[in-house]
């Protein structure tokens, strides 16, 4: 067996750097372009490119389509965390507690990621699907010849619907989500009524669902930005924009959780600057 020579050893040092910075060079490229992406479709809900017949159909299509999905979605995510909490806030006698921290990992939490995922399943999807077919057939390419910025014109509906009705859709998911909590928890569980809402009252607070829909708005906004872009930079064929569509779900959905992280300290750290708590909060 050769043993490998100074020289080579050196190559492949140099190759493995050369890959690193190549890598690392792509990435920042990506980042840039989606920045200049994501500036331009946010100007263009401002700008003489967004019109009212278009966001009221992609209104429709994100909003008015999903209600159906988002709600049974939001009513059995509370029924399974009912069914799944119950044992263990039994053994230790906190019965009417339970509904208050079902409540809370709803309002500010489940509620807003799930509402995001499934329209990033649903809604996202076709948005890089719509918008790859239109770069495959070049239709883009016409709007551009004909002074249009395709960006603005394409997006920024997308974008400013998505805005307007994610939030409107998590509501739906909240609500949907407390009702199936409750009834699992009141009618199969039978706790304590007056106990059970006494204690969501207390816990569950107007800042709770402020943060919930704030950061449906995020998700909505991140979503719609990613797949539009992705539509926007599909290749050539039916394989192309099969995986534009797929990579702007993937995207969406990292950033959905990752997003969801930071906003999650930020709000927790915001909660504590404003009030100043001094100890845990009593239910």
């Amino acid at each position: 067996m050769a043993l490998d020579t100074p020289r080579s050893q050196g190559s492949r040092k140099v190759g493995i750097r050369s890959t690193v910075t190549t890598t690392m060079g792509n990435t920042f490229d990506a980042l840039g372009d989606f920045t200049l992406f994501a500036f331009r479709a946010m100007t263009g809900v401002f700008s003489r490119h967004l019109k009212g017949r278009e966001l009221l159909v992609q209104c429709v299509e994100i909003g008015v389509s999903s209600v159906g999905v988002i709600a049974i979605t939001g009513a059995f995510i509370g029924m399974v965390l009912a069914v799944q909490a119950y044992s263990q806030f039994h053994m230790i006698g906190m019965d009417t507690s339970l509904g208050a921290v079902i409540h809370m990992s709803v309002v500010r939490e489940l509620g807003p990621v799930l509402a995001a995922t499934m329209l990033a399943g649903r809604v996202g999807t076709a948005m890089a699907a719509q918008l790859g077919t239109m770069r495959v057939t070049e239709q883009i390419d016409a709007l551009a010849c004909l002074g249009v910025d395709p960006v603005k014109y394409l997006t920024a509906p997308r974008f400013l619907a998505c805005l307007l009705m994610i939030p409107l859709l998590t509501v739906l998911a909240d609500v949907t989500g407390v009702i199936g909590s409750s009834v699992i928890c009141l009618k199969v569980f039978h706790i304590d009524s007056y106990h059970y809402w006494r204690h969501t009252q207390a816990f569950v607070k107007s800042y709770d669902i402020l943060v919930g829909l704030l950061k449906a708005m995020v998700f909505g906004g991140l979503m719609a930005l990613l797949c539009c872009h992705r539509g926007f930079h599909s290749q050539a064929g039916a394989q192309g924009v099969g995986k534009a569509a797929t990579e702007g779900f993937v995207f969406s959905f990292v950033a959905i959780l990752v997003g969801d992280f930071f906003l999650a300290m930020f709000f927790n750290t915001l909660h504590d600057m404003i009030w100043q708590p001094t100890g845990v909060r009593v239910v």
